[in-house]
């Protein structure tokens, strides 16, 4: 398989959506509510086995920032504070595959925990 990379990273003007265009030309629109309770940092996943987070009261969460990380990856700044998560092109080419139900399943995790995606 060719290596894939972004040609192209834009947000919104309401800071709420990221559209990552790929070099094959596959386009990818993805939240930032889903980037943010998705994030690959440490804080949302844990550092082993059984420790993600479910990260409650993002609906409304935006982009501050995107800081290009090597050839390989792009760190997000949201606007909650939450500025570590490392997001490398496989990654976000993933969440725009199968982003929808890795959020259902967020959303269902919510549920569980009776929490929600409104901030309190």
């Amino acid at each position: 398989m060719s290596e894939i990379w972004p040609s192209e990273l834009k947000v919104s003007k309401d800071r709420r959506l990221l559209t990552v265009t790929f070099n094959d030309g596959v386009e990818a629109s993805l939240p930032a509510e889903m980037l943010r309770v998705l994030s690959p940092s440490a804080e949302v996943q844990g550092h082993g086995p059984g420790q993600k987070v479910t990260v409650p009261g993002k609906r409304n969460v935006g982009i501050r920032q995107m800081v290009p990380t090597g050839n390989y990856a792009v760190r997000i700044g949201f606007d909650d504070g939450h500025d570590t998560g490392i997001f490398t092109w496989h990654y976000l080419r993933e969440l725009g595959v199968s982003g929808p139900e890795k959020f259902a399943a967020y959303e269902v995790e919510l549920a569980e925990k009776n929490l929600s995606r409104d901030p309190r």
